[in-house]
């Protein structure tokens, strides 16, 4: 299975695929139960600042795992990019994304060299 591919991309993958189902079921628990109408406004506004960054994981994961199975090297930079863009977007929880950066980048190095160049 890992045969022409990156592992560090597919741990990379793997550790933001994690990050975004914590994201999701942490910010879906915090919209259910029984609050009262500011702690319902609050929470409101606390999901709609982190969506850009849960996108941006998202959308990287989708990437990563493009790269992956395609073993094509620009998509896990794509996904590493927007893994280091999701980080900037909300800062607090940029420590959770820097291992899914850094093997992102790694991924994509040696997705690169293992893919055959091409004769002209």
């Amino acid at each position: 299975m890992f045969k022409n591919r990156s592992i560090a991309g597919a741990i990379g993958t793997a550790i933001a695929f994690g990050y975004g189902i914590y994201l999701i079921s942490y910010f879906a628990g915090i919209n259910s139960g029984s609050m009262n109408d500011s702690e319902a406004i609050g929470s409101a506004i606390a999901t709609a600042l982190v969506l850009p960054h849960m996108l941006a994981v998202w959308i990287g994961v989708i990437f990563g795992v493009l790269g992956f199975f395609t073993r094509k090297s620009g998509f896990l930079l794509t996904a590493a990019i927007l893994y280091a863009s999701a980080a900037v977007l909300f800062l607090i929880y940029a420590l959770f994304l820097v291992p899914s950066i850094v093997l992102g980048f790694v991924g994509y190095v040696n997705q690169k060299t293992m893919t055959p160049k091409k004769k002209k």
